[in-house]
């Protein structure tokens, strides 16, 4: 967790003022990936990582930003034009607030951000990064914004001012999440149920790659358009759908024949995912984690062999997880092409299982990974100014 009064007395240091924090936390996906954008459903929790933003008002309308993180600064005037799509750290900054903007002027504000999520890890860095500089930012105004209106901020953000088209998932666990619990969000209606995650006998185990391979940017946008291709196809044998998520199994083997080969595979993960999915929520709500985990090993393999958005390094994390005693199951999280790995695992086989995974897999890459092991945590707040 970060230290508060570290950050408030850098921010006096620098801005001369006192603060207000505001904070949102990284997640981690259980299961349901890559059917967020596809109208479907997933099943994160936030985690006890967290971006924390430090701010407080000005009396112009330049915002100024400093990164404690990047050790960087920036700055922009929202009275003028933005430039999106540069690639900068300040893009996910710019385009919430500009996106707050449109619909009443924001005052200027002073920021300070520090972090202590993993950025690349596939634990949604970005999304608490927008989350918790709309709050304050949204807070600095004087304006109450509901968490479902926080998150589509920082979503339309990332869409068009960093170029991103994500689902709306890691904002809206980021925004909503509740501590112990797992998060069911249905992604078209917007909808968030908290499911009860008991983790008294298992922990879940983030295992990072520290492997950031660059096709993961532009290959997240190819399979959305490639998902939004195989639905224009299928509405020839189901003219009614608007979605994926609008499709079952038995309707896709039907009809698949509409698709060619890759776009098939495509669809055939997300429509299995969003049902796995609903199947997990149902195992965890009956604390059946023995099929939770099986359903987690049934979606690594359909986003390793029909969504074609793992990497070597995280096959072999999950499979090296899978070697060891007492894992019920592990898969990829995140969008892929490096970042992380979720397992789940017995907390009597925890240290034996941290010790042979990372033993393995360094000694198979010569690259140590970095293991976590979060609680679900709370979803964005405010710090009183005495917190601690």
């Amino acid at each position: 967790m970060i230290e508060r009064e570290t950050l408030r007395r850098a921010f006096r240091d620098r801005y001369g003022r006192e603060p207000r924090l505001f904070r949102a936390p990284g997640r981690v996906n259980l299961i349901g990936e890559h059917t967020d954008y596809n109208g479907g459903f997933v099943l994160p929790m936030a985690i006890d990582r967290e971006t924390v933003v430090a701010a407080a008002p000005r009396q112009d309308r330049w915002v100024r930003v400093f990164s404690l993180d990047l050790h960087k600064e920036g700055d922009f005037d929202l009275n003028s034009p933005g430039q999106p799509l540069r690639h900068l750290w300040l893009d996910y900054v710019e385009g919430v607030a500009r996106e707050l903007d449109r619909p009443a002027h924001l005052p200027g504000a002073d920021l300070m951000i520090l972090s202590d999520v993993p950025r690349g890890a596939g634990l949604s860095s970005s999304a608490a990064l927008e989350v918790a500089t709309g709050l304050a930012l949204a807070s600095l105004a004087g304006r109450e914004i509901d968490k479902v209106e926080l998150a589509l901020t920082g979503q339309k953000a990332e869409h068009n001012f960093v170029g991103i088209k994500c689902g709306i998932m890691d904002q809206f666990v980021s925004a909503l999440a509740r501590a112990g619990h797992a998060l069911l969000i249905d992604c078209r209606k917007l909808e968030a149920t908290a499911v009860p995650f008991d983790t008294s006998a298992v922990v879940v185990v983030i295992c990072d790659t520290n492997v950031r391979h660059q096709l993961a940017s532009s290959e997240y946008n190819t399979r959305r358009l490639e998902c939004e291709r195989g639905v224009e196809l299928l509405r020839e044998g189901l003219p009614e759908i608007k979605d994926l998520r609008d499709v079952n199994l038995g309707e896709l083997a039907r009809y698949e024949s509409l698709l060619p080969e890759v776009i098939r595979k495509r669809c055939r993960h997300v429509v299995s995912e969003n049902e796995r999915t609903l199947a997990a929520t149902e195992a965890l709500r009956a604390d059946n984690l023995v099929e939770f985990g099986r359903l987690m090993n049934q979606s690594h393999q359909s986003l390793r062999d029909d969504y074609e958005v793992s990497c070597r390094e995280l096959d072999l994390l999950v499979e090296l997880a899978l070697q060891c005693e007492g894992v019920l199951g592990s898969r990829m999280t995140g969008g892929g092409f490096g970042g992380s790995t979720v397992s789940l695992v017995h907390r009597d086989s925890l240290d034996e299982f941290k010790k042979a995974v990372s033993w393995r897999y360094e000694k198979e890459l010569n690259i140590p990974p970095t293991i976590y092991t979060p609680m679900p945590g709370d979803g964005a707040k405010e710090f009183g100014l005495q917190s601690p």
